[in-house]
């Protein structure tokens, strides 16, 4: 005969023993995520928030859950049973899925003080390789800085360095030395389809006369699609040309006429570019980064900020008339060493030993490699800060490693070697404590005349 009332009985017994067996699980799963989830909560949440990209989520629901969680929690934390941890990863979990759309999520954005300007010429397979990057190659670099970073204006990254404002991390700047005609033709409509800004450097009395070189009526038409347009020098010259007189020796009237002479240069091009685009950003590309002291110092005075071609990236500790890009074409455009650069922090050098009013201009005899004018003394800079580990800097000089030494926070390096005619630099780096595969990097650029105090091309 059927008994209702015993088979109920045997019912809640079974289902009495599942439910003990699930509470034993809860626990056991409660137990192991309770010491990680009060904390793992609040991050995921600032994590999410924090994402710019990312707040397409609806936001009233996700806003009042996070808050219902919080309330929650916080009454529950007096007694602090074991599925007070559930609760927490459920109900944060809930959040989490519900803040996330149909797209990867992105990493979360760090604010940083800090930037690297990269440096283009011709964008062109016709033109020297020396300054030259492919179309093909240029998109490559495109793509990969709209998958991996944030490009911004060149004025924003500057004035946020100086303003001691954060700015995303992995910012990046990208800048054309020489108004050529391919970076209309080749690099523009790439530029224009990634939604990037980007900084010409010009030399105003080269457009429209120059057949390689933009017109004027096409740097109004770019400059109207976004495009700045800053000073690169009337003519491009050799700024650092006669400034040391034909015996090799300083002459104290010869250093006050070049100094005019280069300073009219760059005013005259300033105005031009005023009256033909109505804006002066008051920004000097250093033709060939050629640049000393005295040049500096001039534009400081004239509320200039200056920019060379020696190698790594921005920061508060920077010169700001003597800003680094690194070169992104011609050798330097292979994508899998640029993107060390690109992840590079600028080294926060509070002082050096080389300094002077011609630095970092080298003055050298008459006869080649004779004298030891040719040669720099050792060179010591004063680090700040614990994120950079000084244990390891390396230095390298013309493809090879420089003797270094590392007292507390100052770092000597030691150059043997007799420095060519021409352009060279040192580059130090030095991993960062805090973000692993990051760098610390710093370059020391030097310029030495011929015999005749003239510089090649």
């Amino acid at each position: 005969m059927y008994d209702r009332a015993k088979t109920t009985q045997i019912g809640v017994e079974i289902a009495y023993v599942y439910a003990l067996a699930l509470a034993f699980a809860l626990i056991i799963v409660s137990a192991l995520v309770e010491r990680r989830a009060d904390t793992q909560y609040k991050a995921l949440l600032l994590n999410q928030l924090q994402l710019g990209e990312n707040m397409k989520f609806i936001m009233p629901f996700n806003i009042i859950s996070w808050i219902k969680c919080d309330a929650i929690l916080a009454q529950m934390k007096g007694n602090r049973p074991h599925w007070l941890a559930l609760f927490s990863l459920v109900c944060f979990s809930g959040y989490s899925l519900a803040a996330t759309d149909n797209t990867t999520q992105p990493t979360r954005k760090i604010l940083t003080q800090n930037g690297v300007i990269l440096l283009y010429h011709h964008v062109s397979n016709h033109t020297p390789k020396s300054t030259s990057i492919s179309p093909d190659m240029f998109k490559q670099h495109m793509v990969y800085l709209k998958q991996h970073h944030t490009v911004l204006p060149l004025a924003k990254v500057v004035d946020a360095i100086q303003s001691k404002t954060p700015l995303p991390a992995n910012t990046v700047v990208i800048t054309f030395d020489d108004g050529y005609e391919n970076i209309l033709k080749n690099a523009h409509p790439i530029m224009v389809d990634m939604g990037f800004p980007y900084t010409i450097f010009i030399n105003p009395g080269e457009i429209g006369t120059n057949r390689s070189q933009l017109t004027w009526a096409q740097v109004e038409a770019m400059h109207n699609d976004g495009v700045t347009f800053a000073n690169h020098t009337l003519d491009h010259l050799h700024m650092l040309d006669g400034r040391v007189s034909y015996n090799g020796a300083d002459s104290g009237t010869n250093d006050e006429a070049w100094l005019n002479k280069v300073w009219q240069n760059v005013a005259e091009a300033e105005a031009i570019i005023d009256s033909k685009i109505g804006e002066s950003l008051k920004y000097l590309a250093y033709p060939f980064g050629e640049f000393n002291q005295n040049l500096a110092d001039k534009l400081a005075q004239e509320g200039y900020i200056a920019f060379g071609q020696h190698s790594g990236a921005v920061g508060p500790h920077s010169n700001f008339q003597a800003l680094p890009r690194f070169p992104a074409a011609g050798p330097y455009a292979n994508l899998t060493t640029l993107k060390t650069k690109l992840n590079s922090i600028a080294m926060p050098v509070l002082s050096t030993s080389f300094e002077g009013e011609h630095i970092p201009e080298v003055n050298r005899d008459t006869v080649q490699g004779s004298s030891d004018e040719s040669r720099v003394p050792p060179i010591t800079l004063t680090i700040k800060g614990d994120d950079v580990r000084l244990s390891q800097v390396n230095c390298f000089f013309s493809g090879s490693v420089v003797e270094t030494n590392v007292e507390g926070n100052a770092v000597t390096f030691s150059i043997t070697q007799a420095l060519p005619v021409g352009r060279s630099r040192v580059n130090c780096t030095a991993p960062s404590n805090s973000q692993s595969g990051r760098y610390y990097w710093y370059s020391q650029p030097f310029f030495v005349a011929d015999k005749n105090g003239n510089y090649p091309d």
